[in-house]
């Protein structure tokens, strides 16, 4: 186009305002091409940048830098490093804190930024979250291998409101009891949650396998805590905790690998410090899940508990004649369990005379009423 218009006025003799009204240019457009062709021949013509010679609201090079530090130092610990993040940290610092869109920018060009598929826009899920903290909890447990290839597990507790991390622990393998002693230990420090929830894990239920109810389901009961599972192979009503073991497993593959359990927990201990505490929360509007959980009043157990007063728990080891011992008011009591379960470790649960004896698994293996008569409680016969 520039070179029909230099031709149309320099060579062929048309007025500049006839050439415009021809080509649909302004007046002023055609004179400008005239006299570049005039000042530098054809090289006049090629077309030039828009850019302007001056930015004033350019973000300093100083501050790019620093966002790109930020960006590979989340990146190596393995947290979360996105454009929003990076806007979190800078304003910890005290920075003059570019737009996200800005920072997303930077991080393109400098190459941090990998092309992603299509995918559903955020407008067509539907999130479910409860509306104070402890109202709900959400808990799970995932696996992880120690340095010599030691398959161990973890156990999360995710307050559903605020995503706090109220318990993360490592065992070789969980069992009921365990499960039971980490929640204790979690409403030690937080309170008791109104409700639980959990998959359909042999530690957290026994209805599936016609077992009765585990130990954590007796816990929760004897508190008025509500208790439900999700369906099965149904993952996403777990979504919160589900998502929290990618987020602490992408952290731990950063880390080194830990030799021993006790390693293993104090690796997390520090992330949940981490994440609790100082890492911002893209669904909590960037606040940390310690803010959101201290914003709101707490909910509390809203049920009946089954019984006045907490079971007394304690551990035993049923002995070679098949019986465990229990004191009640004083006086020793033996409880036949079968010399069949000899060596087996056992969690028993008392109020008043009520008893209830299960193994490591949670699974019953007696209930009885305790007959304060008799020291000895033989087991009913068929």
């Amino acid at each position: 186009m520039a070179q029909l218009v230099v031709t149309a006025v320099v060579f062929e003799g048309r007025s500049k305002s006839e050439v415009a009204r021809d080509y649909g240019l302004s007046r002023r457009w055609v004179v400008t091409l005239v006299q570049r062709y005039e000042a530098e021949g054809d090289a006049g013509l090629e077309p030039r940048s828009r850019r302007p010679l001056h930015s004033p609201n350019k973000t300093p090079a100083d501050v790019e830098d620093e966002i790109v530090a930020i960006r590979k130092d989340l990146d190596k610990a393995g947290h979360e490093a996105g454009a929003e993040t990076i806007a979190f940290h800078l304003a910890r610092r005290g920075r003059r804190v570019p737009a996200v869109s800005t920072i997303w920018r930077i991080l393109n060009e400098r190459g941090f930024v990998t092309p992603q598929p299509h995918k559903r826009p955020k407008s067509s899920f539907v999130r479910f979250q409860a509306e104070q903290p402890n109202e709900r909890w959400q808990l799970d447990t995932t696996h992880w291998a120690l340095d010599d290839g030691t398959d161990v597990e973890i156990l999360n507790q995710i307050d559903d409101h605020s995503r706090l991390i109220v318990g993360s622990d490592a065992r070789r393998v969980f069992k009921a009891a365990d499960v039971v002693d980490c929640f204790r230990h979690a409403t030690s420090r937080y309170g008791l949650p109104a409700q639980m929830l959990s998959d359909n894990g042999a530690v957290f239920t026994g209805v599936p396998r016609g077992a009765g109810r585990v130990a954590l389901e007796l816990e929760l009961a004897a508190l008025g805590i509500s208790f439900r599972h999700s369906r099965p192979y149904h993952p996403q009503t777990c979504g919160k905790v589900e998502r929290y073991h990618q987020t602490l497993k992408r952290w731990l593959t950063r880390q080194p690998r830990a030799r021993t359990l006790r390693a293993l927990q104090a690796q997390l201990d520090a992330f949940t410090d981490y994440y609790n505490i100082r890492r911002p929360h893209r669904a909590l509007r960037r606040r940390t899940p310690a803010e959101a959980f201290a914003a709101r009043p707490r909910a509390h157990p809203t049920g009946q508990p089954i019984a006045d007063g907490h079971y007394r728990v304690r551990r035993d080891r049923i002995d070679p004649s098949g019986v465990i011992t229990l004191r009640h008011n004083s006086r020793l009591h033996h409880i036949g369990l079968g010399r069949r379960l000899a060596g087996t470790h056992v969690l028993v649960l008392v109020h008043d005379l009520h008893v209830r004896v299960l193994n490591e698994h949670g699974e019953l293996i007696r209930e009885l009423t305790l007959d304060p008569t008799r020291d000895y409680q033989r087991q009913a016969t068929a």
